[in-house]
């Protein structure tokens, strides 16, 4: 199993806004796509920025690049983002997960 990880910044007064449209955009687009294990949001408000690290979960790297295409270490944005995030962080980064809780009913693996 791969994770991949992408880092993504908002203002502190638009973080409720901005899970809003990932649970209608990115989390969406991630379960939508064959190789999905399931994904993690994680956010830390810090004065005024809110801070979003989302962990997806996925079989393999082809699985991957169902979702992100064949530049698959690049960074996946949606139309709408630039209404939200301060910036565009470039590269997301891959991880071979090595122990893991079971995931969506399955052993991790």
């Amino acid at each position: 199993m791969i994770a991949r990880t992408w880092h993504g910044r908002t203002n502190a007064g638009k973080a409720d806004e901005y899970l809003e449209y990932l649970e209608k955009t990115g989390i969406p687009g991630y379960k939508a796509t064959p190789g999905n294990r399931g994904a993690y949001v994680l956010r830390r408000i810090e004065g005024e920025t809110a801070h979003f690290f989302l962990i997806s979960l996925w079989d393999s790297i082809e699985s991957i690049k169902r979702f992100a295409g064949d530049e698959y270490e690049k960074a996946h944005y949606y139309p709408d983002d630039g209404r939200w995030l301060l910036e565009f962080e470039p590269n997301v980064t891959h991880y071979d997960v090595l122990v893991a809780p079971e995931v969506q009913g399955r052993p991790a693996g």
